[in-house]
């Protein structure tokens, strides 16, 4: 496997984590509600944020017109380092700490006055009538209950010949979240890709974005771009 893949056709169209689950690091976290309040006080969550909002912005180029929907957004970091090279921003998460949070940014003026909040868990709720330009989902999707439901869900917000970027774990052994994790040691690039065609995405490139060193080891994250 290389650092680049591709799968799909040739052709180019024109943090739903839980209350009482892990954090983005995988550290175990009861209450998003209450870490949110020191969520930003990390440089290293900071940092990735921006490093994963760099590859979208080389990827895809995306504009003022660009509509951005961040599925699973915690407090805005990712939303946060898109902002100045996209348009309008809708940020949904499960947690109320998390969603005031970037309520205080959009106050404060961190994230742009016209972005919007969403409760919306794809896990269990249909998804909205919208489409967006670009869906952005950082960490999230190996804390997903039924994964082809959200991927389905992301397919159907995803506007024709749009993409979804997807930041998630290779697959690992399961030390990264420890015992008691009932969610996904990450992905393996081929399967993913098959379930995104699955859902209805004709094109899915796979890239390194970074990596998270706990307990000595490294785990690789991949960026995966999927064309509507």
């Amino acid at each position: 496997m290389t650092a680049n893949d591709n799968y799909g056709d040739d052709h180019d169209h024109g943090h739903g984590h839980g209350h009482g689950t892990h954090d983005h690091d995988g550290h175990y976290v009861g209450n998003f509600d209450e870490a949110a309040k020191t969520w930003d006080d990390d440089p290293s969550k900071v940092e990735r944020a921006r490093k994963v909002a760099q590859l979208i912005v080389e990827a895809l180029n995306p504009g003022p017109d660009t509509e951005v929907f961040e599925y699973g957004s915690g407090t805005g970091l990712v939303s946060e380092a898109l902002a100045p090279f996209v348009g309008t921003i809708t940020l949904s998460d499960p947690s109320e700490g998390m969603r005031s949070a970037i309520a205080n940014k959009i106050t404060r003026g961190t994230l742009p006055s016209t972005s919007r909040i969403w409760t919306t868990d794809l896990d269990s709720e249909p998804a909205p009538p919208e489409t967006f330009d670009l869906v952005v989902a950082v960490q999230v999707l190996h804390h997903v209950g039924d994964l082809n439901k959200v991927l389905n869900s992301f397919a159907t917000l995803t506007k024709a010949g749009a993409h979804l970027a997807i930041c998630d774990l290779e697959a690992e052994d399961g030390s990264f979240h420890g015992e008691g994790f009932g969610g996904h040691h990450g992905f393996h690039r081929s399967e993913l890709a098959e379930h995104l065609r699955s859902a209805g995405f004709a094109r899915v490139s796979f890239e390194h974005a970074y990596d998270i060193e706990r307990d000595g080891r490294s785990y690789p994250l991949f960026l995966a771009i999927a064309t509507r």
